[in-house]
């Protein structure tokens, strides 16, 4: 069995008194899939992870394991332009070459360059793995998410 890469899609989806079968609508996908996100078996689509946080406002950071509370954010709509600045502005934060980044990911550094050059979105398991690697690296910073803003009452 893989490592469960998203820890909290099984606990969110029952918190949110949700069967997996109410899933397969959501993601247009089978039963089977859907429980094979659930226990590691296969790795959820990054498009698909952020459909469902999108849809019941969960934060990615949590739906991953990285943090232990869920904040609220803003719906995401991907933008590879935006998430390519920000995995090229980490990288270099951190004194980073492509190579050196693809050889963490054990992935080509023409590969990787795809995903800082907006060519194609980072999948899930590399998103996932770049956290683990950096330790300040934030899924949903990453992604361009923003936070909601909290209404203050008089």
């Amino acid at each position: 069995m893989k490592y469960m890469i998203v820890k909290n899609l099984r606990n969110t989806r029952e918190d949110l008194g949700l069967k997996q079968k109410d899933l397969t609508t959501l993601f247009n996908v089978t039963y089977s899939t859907i429980s094979g996100w659930e226990t590691g078996k296969d790795t959820i689509p990054l498009r698909q992870l952020i459909k469902y946080a999108n849809k019941f406002n969960f934060s990615l950071d949590y739906l991953f394991g990285l943090t232990k509370t869920n904040e609220s954010y803003l719906p995401l709509k991907i933008d590879l332009n935006v998430i390519s600045n920000n995995l090229t502005t980490i990288r270099k934060k951190h004194n980073k070459t492509q190579e050196q980044i693809a050889k963490v990911l054990n992935t080509s550094a023409g590969g990787y360059a795809h995903y800082e050059n907006s060519r194609n979105l980072i999948p899930t398991s590399f998103i996932y793995s770049l956290a683990l690697f950096y330790k300040d690296f934030s899924i949903d910073k990453t992604l361009g998410r923003k936070k909601t803003k909290k209404k203050i009452y008089n």
